[in-house]
């Protein structure tokens, strides 16, 4: 895929509220694939529970879209994860390695205040040889 970009989800998706998002879910370029920060969302509306419910529902959100541009979690490099508290760090880190335990990627993650009313956002970087 030299020389152009693939844009996934450029449609737009509905965050809270259902309000249009204006950035793509993800984007590929030459065997890079970036995928936006996602927070535990389902038909636009944030879950209820704590952060490990959250949690697996962000990462889950990240491996539909992983999926839907053809990779898998083996092709994961880094993640980027915001937490709103660092007492959930521990918790956090248990559920991520359920799904990433395998091939772990490298990693940061900072506590923030989020956006929306959520527990965790996680974003990707991914790469496979086109």
């Amino acid at each position: 895929m030299t020389d152009e970009l693939k844009r996934y989800g450029v449609e737009g998706g509905s965050g809270t509220g259902g309000q249009h998002l204006p950035f793509a879910r993800a984007v590929q370029a030459d065997g890079w694939l970036f995928v936006s920060g996602q927070v535990p969302m389902v038909d636009g509306e944030v879950i209820d529970g704590g952060i490990i419910p959250q949690t697996h529902q962000a990462i889950r959100n990240v491996l539909k879209i992983l999926e839907e541009a053809g990779y898998g979690p083996e092709h994961v490099v880094r993640c980027g994860v915001w937490i709103d508290d660092a007492r959930d760090f521990m918790s956090f880190n248990r559920v991520f390695k359920e799904y990433f335990g395998a091939n772990p990627p490298a990693r940061a993650c900072v506590v923030s205040q989020m956006v929306v009313d959520c527990k965790v956002e996680v974003d990707c970087i991914a790469w496979k040889k086109p």
